[in-house]
């Protein structure tokens, strides 16, 4: 069974009580604790790992660090949120998704922020290069364009009669959709399919209605962009391609988990443990100029054959072997 966590179970998990006490309070000294913020933009169970990963490298909460958590999905609150995170003072800001990094780009120049889950680092404006970032912000990639044409692949592979790939997703929250849409397109033609660019708003009616009009095309499958729009929306999004039998791909195995059909790409895990090590590093003295923008090292591809009933599709003995996990 698969659970997933709203905002309260969310900040709850992550240690409720920090997030209400008031500012004032906050702003107290800290008994020579490290203080980290953190800026959430999706709600997603893995965090807990970044908590757990930076206990195994030394720091408790509570004893020699201080975490302030900040709820952020899409909207125009994370600005806000991003300048109150800033004026706590941390050591380090970590940032998962791109608009949260956006933001605190834009409170802060000097304080120390790693990102996660982040496309195209370099033409967000984030970092200078790749190898050496240049300035306050480093962190972890979890997309290259590459992958795109994977999915196309692995679309015609479980729906051979797929003419047309719609790719789903938010350019107000994906502000990479069209370096992702150039991939697609680039990977398109060799395989017969034609790339249908499908911009969703942070809306459930709006994104029905997109979807309902992506079905109504023959031969039509689904790319969802990974997104915190889509992450947020996952379970809308998954119950609408279901009921009309859309094949579809996603970003990570939390959609494959919800009743998504198949995906191919990071384990979103890693991210927050691969963003701990770079906490670490930093709060021990290394500055983030220093500290290479990172890819996944590891990709997966899951399955779920109880979706692939559902949409009348049967795997391919290929597919199912290059499998990492097959959801019953």
């Amino acid at each position: 069974m698969t659970v997933t966590i709203g905002r309260r179970e969310l900040l709850a998990a992550l240690g409720g009580a920090a997030v209400t006490w008031p500012l004032a309070a906050r702003a107290q000294q800290l008994g020579g604790q490290r203080r980290i913020g953190m800026l959430i933009g999706f709600d997603d169970p893995n965090i807990k790992a970044f908590q757990q990963e930076l206990g195994k490298l030394g720091w408790s909460e509570g004893r020699n660090i201080h975490i302030d958590y900040r709820y952020a999905p899409a909207g125009a609150q994370v600005q806000a949120l991003a300048r109150e995170l800033v004026a706590l003072r941390p050591d380090v800001i970590f940032a998962q998704s791109r608009p949260v990094t956006a933001a605190l780009q834009k409170a802060t120049q000097t304080v120390p922020i790693v990102f996660s889950f982040v496309i195209d680092p370099i033409g967000a404006g984030f970092v200078a290069s790749v190898p050496r970032p240049g300035g306050n912000i480093t962190g972890f990639m979890v997309f290259e364009p590459s992958i795109i044409g994977k999915w196309l692949e692995m679309l015609k592979e479980i729906a051979p009669s797929t003419k047309r790939a719609a790719l789903l997703g938010n350019p107000k929250t994906a502000a990479y959709f069209g370096y992702l849409q150039h991939a697609a397109e680039a990977a398109a033609p060799s395989l017969g399919i034609e790339v249908l660019p499908s911009h969703i708003e942070n809306d459930a009616a709006d994104i029905e209605r997109t979807i309902v009009a992506i079905a109504s095309m023959a031969d039509s499958s689904l790319a969802v962009l990974p997104d915190s729009t889509t992450t947020i929306n996952r379970d809308v999004i998954i119950k609408l391609a279901t009921r009309h039998r859309l094949p579809a791909i996603y970003n990570g195995r939390v959609f494959v988990a919800a009743g998504g059909l198949m995906s191919y790409g990071f384990i979103y895990q890693d991210q927050y443990l691969q963003a701990a090590s770079y906490v670490d590093q930093i709060l021990r003295g290394a500055k983030p100029s220093d500290l290479p923008v990172q890819t996944p090292t590891r990709y997966e591809t899951v399955l779920n054959l109880k979706t692939a009933r559902d949409l009348g599709l049967t795997v391919p003995a290929a597919l199912l072997v290059a499998a990492d996990e097959v959801i019953e």
